[in-house]
């Protein structure tokens, strides 16, 4: 039998603490390697404890093995979609598609004005597929090639492309979070995001103004070698034959994903596109992985396989080129699915020990005004990204356990939808260990810690919810005012 003595909340913070420092540790020593192993061993141990101290207070193992085979059941979709993105990486190299989208885009994008238009090509694709992994998966990837081209720091083209993505996926109907959000409050979809426009928009216009300040500034640009930018053009047509055919694959992955085609089955498709598109358009790319001692239908496949699953690298007599035309396929996404794995198990624990329940218990107890209410929503779906390492948790868990908190207040159920969204959904792609953090750092390549800084409207987003409520403004009751 469990022990009845209730759970004291210095408990339930000691695997947390240990986690804590832990990662800080990690940080300190490995520095941006930290996520390459010894973040997962440290979420490992701080579940290790955290199921110790439950088995010692009456939590059966049973009980902690079934929560974290639940947990890691709900990310098999998530890995399967990271898998794909890094297949898609690979064949989109070898098909041009990458290279051409880098070479456009320093043909048209100068460097003032590219931080304030990754953010919004980002935003209005996310609006339009409602997807802010697939915009950041390949518009993002390509965008990121553009930016490093043209100078700027990574971090920054990252929390470019990861703001606009994020606004787009926050209001978008197709996103799955847009509509989980009215669902577990009780509110239906379009008054959500009307009342998500209040704070959401300038949030977004914030995020704008930063990054069209910093990048006419200079604040984000580093010194390139001089001629590497010149000569990128040059060193991929000596590869690839670029031409705007080869935004075909794109354009169907989009208008699949715009289409609610679900994203695996879209990206999957989109990869075999890619490959596709490398046989019929790169044949001396194709050459370049598989060798010249095969023939060309032997070598489209040994290529084709070799760009979904493991390294494709090209070679050039330019640097920048040599640093950009490369992709890890598949092999490439492992760690971060098992930075995911280890995240999931020690959020599995948690709440399998009760320590999740006491740890909330903590932070909504003594709430008594709407102001209040908000801010310990905003709190609690921060400290759900943080201890639980998923963005869907963060929604749902807050949202069943404070919507009758906000009917109590005479609050609108859109109150609380918007504030699940505000500080959810936005700020789990900031945590270093939250499925979100670990799976835009492996798409993108930059740690979750080297562009979280810069993710302007993630920041801002659940700021904004607690300003808006601060000031009372058009705070929505159910009897109609406000």
């Amino acid at each position: 039998m469990k022990s009845a003595k209730p759970m004291s909340l210095l408990v339930a913070f000691i695997p947390v603490l240990a986690l804590i420092v832990m990662l800080a540790a990690d940080v300190s020593l490995f520095g941006e390697d930290s996520s390459y192993g010894s973040n997962q061993i440290a979420l490992l141990i701080a579940a290790l404890i955290a199921g110790i101290i439950g088995v010692i207070r009456g939590t059966k193992w049973e009980e902690i093995r079934e929560a974290i085979a639940l947990n890691i059941g709900q990310s098999t979709e998530a890995i399967l979609i990271l898998l794909l993105i890094g297949a898609l990486a690979g064949t989109w190299l070898m098909a041009g598609i990458i290279p051409a989208f880098i070479h456009y885009g320093l043909l048209i994008l100068q460097p003032g004005i590219f931080l304030f238009a990754a953010c919004s090509v980002c935003a209005v694709l996310s609006i339009t597929t409602g997807s802010s992994w697939g915009t950041i998966g390949t518009v993002g990837v390509a965008l990121l090639g553009i930016g490093t081209a043209l100078g700027l720091e990574e971090g920054w083209i990252a929390g470019a492309i990861i703001s606009g993505a994020y606004f787009g996926d926050k209001l978008s109907p197709l996103s799955d979070t847009t509509n989980l959000a009215p669902a577990v409050a009780g509110t239906d979809l379009i008054t959500h995001i009307r009342y998500m426009t209040i704070t959401t928009i300038p949030s977004f216009v914030f995020a704008l103004i930063v990054f069209l300040i910093v990048g006419f500034g200079g604040s984000a640009t580093t010194t390139i070698e001089a001629g590497l930018a010149e000569g990128f053009g040059d060193s991929v047509r000596g590869i690839f034959n670029i031409h705007p055919g080869l935004f075909i694959s794109p354009i169907v992955v989009i208008v699949m994903i715009a289409r609610k085609v679900p994203a695996a089955p879209a990206l999957f498709i989109g990869v075999l596109l890619g490959a596709f598109t490398a046989i019929i358009f790169q044949p001396d790319a194709i050459k370049m992985i598989a060798g010249d001692e095969l023939n060309f239908a032997a070598a489209a496949y040994v290529a084709s396989m070799k760009a979904m699953a493991v390294d494709t690298v090209y070679i050039t007599n330019n640097a920048l080129a040599d640093n950009l035309l490369k992709a890890s396929g598949m092999n490439g996404m492992m760690n971060t699915i098992w930075l995911v794995i280890c995240a999931m198990t020690f959020g599995a624990v948690l709440q399998a020990a009760g320590m999740l329940k006491r740890i909330t218990a903590a932070l909504i107890s003594g709430v008594n005004s709407a102001f209040g209410l908000i801010g310990r929503t905003v709190g609690t779906c921060i400290a759900f990204n943080i201890l639980v390492s998923d963005q869907y948790i963060a929604i749902v868990v807050p949202g069943k356990m404070l919507k009758d908190a906000y009917d109590e207040q005479g609050l609108a159920p859109e109150n609380l939808s918007r504030t699940l969204e505000d500080a959810g959904t936005v700020t789990s792609v900031l945590i270093p260990w939250n499925t979100c953090g670990v799976a835009q750092s492996g798409i993108l390549g930059v740690a979750t810690l080297a562009y979280a800084p810069y993710c302007i409207f993630n920041w801002v987003s659940p700021i904004m919810s607690l300003i808006v409520a601060g000031f009372g403004y058009k705070l929505k009751y159910k009897d109609g005012a406000g």
